[in-house]
């Protein structure tokens, strides 16, 4: 019996995966490893499946798409392996409908595959707060519905196109083969024969799901035509392919359609299929030649690749790219430093500040600096969150005292679009800060324009132009974070960086250098409607040549390049470059100035807030009572040390890296630590602190909900689940939380108290 399973054909397929098509199992295996979170958590990528929104909604039709997508890769991964190994397993060719037969013998993997995701995902949506449970049926329902009609449609196609040995030859064979009986002795030589070796194969599923042995006969056909059975059916497989990849393309004509933006999963699953079809389309058209032709095409990919036709750089919307480079050298950096430029640009924010204290109509009012922390879609929310409680006190008091954001990634994107907001209200009593709605816009879904975007755009040729002031831009999955996000906010923050200019000026709004790391040399990039010079380099430029500029103002350095002009959109998005999913920005320089997540030099905006304290200290000094530092992390600054249990080989190989990546937050927070208590203890004017941290793990959530429920850490991506907005909103209630927005209701109100004694 155990004999009988172990060469069935089933057994034996999953074997010679093993053995020889290691790689294809591989990308089930991530699959496998992505739905039980055993990768790529932090970045959120299990949710991508386990929780696929579509037109803004997880529903019964972003299931129904994902059933589509893991059908398209079921079938490619089947269609794959058809081509390679088939003709191997020469019995199939005599068999009705051949191919059909292979795929329910090569089902094991996929099989185990789709009970475990069915498992975890609806185990999942029993935890996501979903209004009631019978949700879960409905979107098992789609997901059912949408495999379904998948596998209809593919094998409804191959049950009239793939056709069997006797079908193919039967002009040409003698038609009694088929109905040759053999004696007993004779069946029990091939069975014999069939046991011996090792690698037979005695039965097979068939079309009923029943065990059926395998044809002794096979010797009697002729293997030259056997051969041709599958190759008539390797055509019919390569044209599906084909027409897969057609449908790409064709899809990135209108990807800009909200309706044909894919769920991200469902992208993913639809590229993992194109891949692993390519494999199995090179190993039809040039056999033995496959591998030395792909490392030989690698090769040439690599060596043309730096050509202009194929490597066209990634523009900052806005800018003028067709007037000449500006020059990036040392010398330009120290001559547009000079200290009469500082003076410059320190007299200009001075009257900022002059304006901005005249708003807030008290002799010594308090100077409010706040700094939000990078990370993503879910650091915007908090701050957005933590912004609408600041405002909420003292009747938007703090606001008006605030004359400084700073920050980066999503923290930059959260304290903007808050901004933006906050301003239209100065002009239009309608518009509320408070509104829940802008919670609801600023954590609407921004991944599934950009993975389909990639799929059907960034990894071919881009082709397709958008005009911008004037300008002719290429489409890229930066220009689809763009779009998306302006979709999500109404459209308010699509402006030009020079809109910005006469409302910071006047102090209606609160300055807002939105900065990005250079990665040519790893100075930082500040883009502000004011030039800025003197956050870069001391403040009288005293150390000329000998000192390395930290910063290269954005608004003077590209000033023949329009960069007044640039869109503001295109600044948050250079702030908040995430490799792979959003691209680097190649700036008109020569050499060209390439920029990325400014998070990689100071993620939380407190290098920057201090850095402007230290040049206008004697002017706070003088006009103001102190300084208010408010801090919006999107993580804890303490933690407990975690336990150091002895590595395993492996770990002790890639812990290093590990380690470098795990900490650089807390070297960060150290490093931020050293320079406010060196601030601090040196101005001779009082330095408050208030810190916000988003720590979801300290929520009470049995006092708030009345369950014991955990709530998890959002993930680190440009899409949130319904339970991580939950978490969000709900870490505004931690205790630590709670007390600074007591601590800084508290100074408020002391100086109000000291406004009435006046």
């Amino acid at each position: 019996m155990v004999r009988n399973i172990w060469f069935s054909f089933p057994v034996q397929l999953f074997l010679l995966h093993i053995r020889k098509n290691l790689a294809l199992v591989l990308v089930w295996a991530l699959l496998f490893l992505i739905i039980f979170e055993g990768f790529g958590v932090t970045l959120g990528i299990p949710f991508l499946f386990l929780d696929p929104e579509y037109l803004h909604e997880v529903s019964w039709l972003s299931f129904f798409l994902m059933g589509v997508g893991f059908s398209v890769f079921t079938m490619a991964f089947h269609m794959t392996t058809y081509i390679m190994d088939g003709r191997q397993f020469s019995f199939l060719a005599v068999l009705k409908k051949p191919f059909i037969h292979f795929c329910i013998n090569n089902s094991i993997i996929p099989l185990l595959f789709y009970l475990a995701y069915c498992l975890r995902f609806v185990s999942f949506q029993l935890q996501n707060d979903l209004n009631s449970e019978w949700e879960v049926f409905i979107l098992f329902g789609g997901f059912s519905i949408g495999s379904i009609l998948s596998y209809g449609l593919i094998f409804g196609y191959f049950a009239f196109t793939n056709k069997d040995f006797f079908v193919l030859f039967a002009g040409t064979l003698d038609r009694r083969l088929r109905k040759v009986k053999f004696t007993r002795k004779n069946v029990i030589s091939r069975y014999k024969d069939i046991k011996n070796k090792p690698q037979s194969v005695r039965s097979y599923l068939n079309l009923a799901f029943r065990f059926e042995p395998v044809r002794p006969d096979i010797s009697r056909f002729q293997a030259a035509k056997l051969l041709k059975v599958f190759d008539q059916n390797h055509l019919n497989l390569f044209l599906i392919q084909v027409l897969l990849i057609g449908l790409v393309i064709g899809l990135g004509l209108l990807r800009e359609q909200p309706i044909m933006q894919l769920p991200a999963g469902m992208s993913v699953l639809l590229l993992f299929a194109i891949l692993v079809m390519l494999v199995g389309a090179v190993s039809f058209w040039l056999r033995g030649w496959a591998t030395v032709t792909v490392f030989a095409a690698i090769l040439l990919i690599n060596y043309f690749s730096n050509f202009s036709f194929l490597n066209r750089p990634h523009e900052a919307f806005g800018m003028n790219y067709q007037v000449p480079a500006a020059e990036y050298t040392l010398e330009r950096l120290d001559s547009l430093l000079h200290s009469d430029t500082l003076a410059k640009d320190r007299n200009n924010t001075l009257q900022i500040l002059d304006n901005w204290k005249s708003k807030t109509g008290e002799s010594k009012p308090k100077l409010v600096l706040i700094a939000a922390s990078g990370g993503g879609q879910r650091s915007a929310l908090w701050t957005f969150v933590v912004l609408q409680h600041l405002y909420d006190m003292h009747q938007g008091k703090i606001l008006k005292h605030t004359e400084l954001f700073t920050g980066a990634s999503g923290g930059v994107l959260g304290e903007a679009f808050f901004r933006e907001i906050y301003l239209q209200s100065l002009d239009n009593p309608a518009v509320n800060p408070l509104d829940s709605a802008y919670l609801d816009q600023i954590s609407a879904d921004n991944l599934n324009p950009i993975i389909f975007s990639l799929l059907v755009n960034d990894l071919l040729i881009r082709n397709q132009y958008f005009h911008y002031n004037g300008q002719s831009y290429l489409k890229d999955r930066g220009y689809a974070f763009e779009s998306q996000l302006n979709s999500n906010t109404n459209g308010v923050m699509d402006k030009q960086l020079k809109d910005y200019r006469e409302p910071e000026f006047s102090a209606k709004i609160p300055l807002l250098p939105v900065t990005s790391l250079i990665t040519n040399d790893g100075r930082k990039l500040i883009i502000s409607p004011h030039s800025m010079s003197y956050m870069g380099t001391s403040i009288k430029g005293q150390f000329g040549a000998e000192e390395k500029k930290q910063s290269v103002d954005f608004l003077r350095f590209f000033h023949e390049q329009d960069a007044e002009n640039l869109r503001f959109l295109t600044a948050i998005r250079m702030s908040a470059t995430f490799p792979f999913i959003t691209p680097n920005i190649q700036l008109p320089s020569d050499p060209a100035m390439e920029t990325m997540d400014t998070g990689l030099s100071d993620n939380f905006g407190i290098q920057d807030a201090l850095r402007f304290t230290y040049v206008f200290q004697d002017w706070i000094r003088q006009n103001t009572s102190g300084v208010v530092l408010v801090t919006i992390r999107d993580s804890q600054k303490s933690m407990q040390i975690p336990a150091s249990p002895l590595p395993r080989i492996a770990e002790k190989i890639f812990n290093p890296l590990k380690n470098i990546y795990s900490n650089w937050d807390n070297v960060q927070t150290i490093q931020n630590e050293v320079l406010f208590n060196y601030m601090s203890e040196s101005m001779n004017f009082p330095m408050d602190r208030v810190e916000f941290e988003y720590a979801p793990e300290l929520v009470q959530t049995e006092e708030l909900t009345g369950s014991q429920e955990t709530m998890k850490r959002a993930s680190l991506n440009w899409r949130l689940t319904a339970m991580e907005k939950k978490s969000i909103l709900m870490s505004i209630q931690t205790e630590k939380n709670q007390a600074s927005l007591k601590k800084i209701e508290g100074i408020f109100a002391e100086k109000a108290e000291e406004k009435e004694l006046q």
